[in-house]
């Protein structure tokens, strides 16, 4: 088995800043390797009311299925659908002052990078 590294970020929601509190949201992998970059996402709407009922749960949705478009590349990508997929993957975990927000990134090494996505997706996320 050929083993090559990979990048991941989660994706994570800061309902209120000031507090620091975060709910994972789903996780990135972009494997060089295979120029692949693929996203899992969830919307936990409960923990997200739990650290701030006003939390604005269509916007945190709209942020996340705009992260699932620009992943996917394509028409969905919007502005950076011409990019390669390392490019929208550093795009993507770029820092930003914004409720929906991207992780710090972090490598390690895969034979399967999908196989990787739905381990770190149960592991960090569901």
């Amino acid at each position: 088995m050929e083993y090559h590294d990979y990048e991941y970020a989660l994706i994570r929601a800061v309902p209120r800043v000031e507090r620091g509190e975060l709910v994972n949201l789903g996780v990135l992998v972009y494997c060089r390797w295979r120029e692949e970059l693929a996203v899992r996402t969830l919307l936990p709407e409960a923990k997200l009311l739990a650290l701030d009922p006003a939390v604005d749960l269509a916007a945190v949705a709209r942020a996340l299925r705009g992260i699932e478009g620009v992943c996917a590349g394509g028409a969905a990508g919007g502005s950076a659908r011409g990019d390669s997929p390392g490019r929208r993957f550093r795009w993507l975990t770029a820092p930003r002052s914004a409720v929906v927000q991207p992780g710090p990134v972090h490598t390690g090494l895969t034979a399967d990078p999908a196989g990787e996505l739905e381990r770190l997706f149960a592991q960090l996320v569901a």
